[in-house]
């Protein structure tokens, strides 16, 4: 079902769960060491982060200086310690609507703009006003294209845009389109992103979320 968009409450929800790991030191080297949290094996270089989030800060032949949770502490070989972390959940934007429709403000480029959600919009949308407001170059970057409307047949600029977010969700060289005139009057939050996060409705909220 189409969900033109319109305005609205937007919550983030980025709570984590507090858990315990089992952490021994196996190997020391320089700016390296070999660790297992949880039975699991990493090799781990400075600077590099486990899959639980365990950061090396340094190492020599002595000691390792980890990060847990942000907390750093040093940890000698065969040293075997529990420790809590944090794990993060995948971002969650939740928006309410109004009169059946929905908005939500984000960012194109690292600039912001209000989105309107939009399931019957094959990219993201906007006008040239708004493109250029944003700093987009389109005349020369785009494809020049055409798409059908309620209007009828509209010339586009066909684009990538580098970052999209909203909420704590960003994408990478998402494809919008840029409409030679003055609509849509709002930039139009359309498949090319939303098909590639999880969308659905929970009663009158909309919940997007990041995909694994």
């Amino acid at each position: 079902m189409k969900l033109p968009a319109i305005s609205l409450l937007l919550f983030l929800l980025l709570t984590g769960q507090v858990l315990a790991l089992d952490i021994q030191v196996l190997g020391l080297f320089k700016n390296m060491v070999i660790l297992r949290v949880d039975g699991k094996q990493h090799k781990l270089k400075k600077g590099k982060t486990t899959p639980e989030g365990i950061k090396l800060i340094s190492a020599d032949s002595d000691e390792a200086i980890l990060e847990v949770n942000g907390v750093e502490k040093a940890y000698r070989l065969g040293q075997h310690v529990s420790a809590n972390y944090k794990s993060q959940q995948q971002p969650e934007v939740k928006i309410l609507p109004v009169q059946g429709m929905y908005q939500t403000p984000g960012l194109i480029n690292g600039q912001p703009v209000q989105f309107l959600v939009d399931t019957g919009a094959t990219w993201i949308a906007m006008n040239i006003h708004q493109a250029r407001n944003l700093g987009i170059n389109f005349r020369f970057t785009g494809k020049r294209s055409a798409v059908s409307t309620a209007n009828g047949v509209a010339p586009v600029y066909r684009i990538v845009l580098d970052r999209v977010s909203v909420g704590g969700i960003e994408l990478h060289n998402v494809e919008a389109v840029v409409v030679d005139g003055s609509s849509p009057r709002e930039v139009l939050l359309g498949n090319s992103f939303l098909n590639r996060i999880n969308m659905q409705r929970n009663g009158q909220v909309l919940l997007l979320k990041k995909k694994f």
